[in-house]
């Protein structure tokens, strides 16, 4: 997986939070070998779901696929967290993967 990086454009008003978003978070929480990066995908994933996270779901669904889950393993994982987090929430998150595949499908 390419490493991920915070959005560059927010360093001119959160330079802090550019800078451990990139160092701690995706330069060591990301790098630690206690999880794969496929099974970090999937829990983020999930959480962001969860969380009705959408702005950061859109991002985490395509390092998702980039780290070897497929849509039809995320779709998966996505259908059981309905039952935990929410209709309305695993619906919007479906919505976006569904979008992703498309854009994926077509390029």
């Amino acid at each position: 997986m390419a490493k991920q990086s915070a959005p560059q454009e927010l360093a001119g008003i959160a330079p802090k939070l550019v800078e451990v978003t990139d160092e701690v978070l995706f330069g060591d929480v990301w790098e630690r070998a206690g999880l794969s990066p496929r099974d970090r995908s999937l829990v983020t994933v999930s959480v962001l779901a969860a969380l009705y996270r959408g702005e950061q779901l859109g991002h985490h669904l395509r390092v998702a696929l980039e780290n070897g889950l497929s849509v039809a393993e995320l779709s998966e994982a996505i259908t059981h967290l309905a039952f935990y987090a929410g209709w309305p929430n695993a619906m919007t998150a479906i919505t976006r993967l569904k979008q992703i595949a498309d854009e994926r499908a077509a390029a």
